[in-house]
């Protein structure tokens, strides 16, 4: 059984990265890779700092059943209670499509959180996020996800 599931699981991964569409300048999309990567691992590391300094000092952030958070409000949201870390955190693009200085992706978010037992909760979802191009780097202006 754990061999059919491994090969189910394979299969779709591999039907998502087959599934991925990038349309725009090859330097741009490989930094919005790169920098989708990097605030997993602030997400991580809770390195509240880094996550901030991801987004535009005018973006908003949509989380699933909140209201919009604006500005400097959206760290609020990624800072965890004492004792809950995140142990796992992974962004996978379905599509990103650059148009001048202001780009989109949308995907599928997943996750794992600790809390202070030590027992993991899985989670994810599907999402959407709006780039601007700021000082040359790309970073987050909306960011929107709802959980599956």
């Amino acid at each position: 059984m754990k061999f059919i599931t491994k090969i189910i699981l394979g299969l779709t991964i591999f039907s998502q990265l087959q599934a991925q569409t990038f349309n725009g300048n090859e330097k741009d999309i490989k930094t919005i890779l790169k920098n989708t990567e990097d605030f997993s691992k602030y997400v991580m590391s809770s390195n509240y700092e880094m996550i901030a300094a991801s987004y535009t000092e005018d973006a908003k952030i949509f989380p699933n059943n909140m209201k919009i958070l604006e500005g400097k409000d959206i760290i609020k949201y990624w800072i965890l209670p004492e004792g809950i870390s995140t142990s796992y955190h992974k962004i996978t693009q379905s599509e990103i499509t650059i148009t001048k200085d202001t780009a989109y992706d949308y995907g599928y978010y997943e996750a794992k959180t600790k809390n202070t037992k030590g027992e993991e909760k899985t989670w994810g979802g599907k999402y959407v996020i709006v780039w601007k191009k700021v000082n040359g780097d790309w970073k987050m202006y909306l960011d929107i996800w709802n959980n599956i």
